[in-house]
């Protein structure tokens, strides 16, 4: 997809898609992505802002208007992962026993979440190490992960 929006983060580029008055998505992008900045004063704007406040205190809370589109099922898993604060970690054993699932569906909803950060799939973890990372297990995007945990750790 191409963004109107890309903004810069700590650990590379973020494609910005608002729609409808609402944050839809938030997709990492190579670091060598072109910028494309906001227009001042929109929604798109208010996004870039409240994700710099994150990246200055992992604990800023999102007042962005947004919407998960998704199936029930992933509705409920991006429900569990909002409700992990910040600095803690689950796995997605527990996750998919607390929904009577399996890790893997929990893994494959966790990739398919279409505004990571605010909704906090990076504090999914597998029972022996990080696990994968936004529908992979490519050194980029772990790379990203590790970055939120330490940033959210302090």
């Amino acid at each position: 997809m191409d963004y109107r929006v890309v903004i810069a983060a700590p650990f590379g580029r973020l494609g910005v898609r608002c729609e409808a008055g609402e944050l839809r998505e938030l997709r990492f992008l190579p670091a060598g992505a072109a910028l494309r900045p906001p227009e001042p004063g929109s929604l798109e704007a208010e996004a870039a802002r409240q994700l710099d406040a994150y990246y200055a205190d992992p604990r800023h809370v999102f007042t962005v208007p947004w919407r998960l589109l998704g199936t029930p099922y992933q509705l409920r898993v991006w429900d569990r992962i909002s409700a992990i604060p910040c600095g803690e970690t689950r796995r997605y054993l527990d996750l998919s026993r607390d929904l009577s699932s399996s890790p893997r569906a929990v893994g494959g909803a966790c990739g398919r979440n279409p505004i990571p950060i605010i909704v906090p799939c990076h504090r999914v973890v597998a029972s022996a190490g990080l696990g994968g990372f936004n529908q992979s297990t490519g050194d980029e995007t772990l790379g990203i992960k590790k970055w939120l945990l330490r940033h959210e750790l302090g």
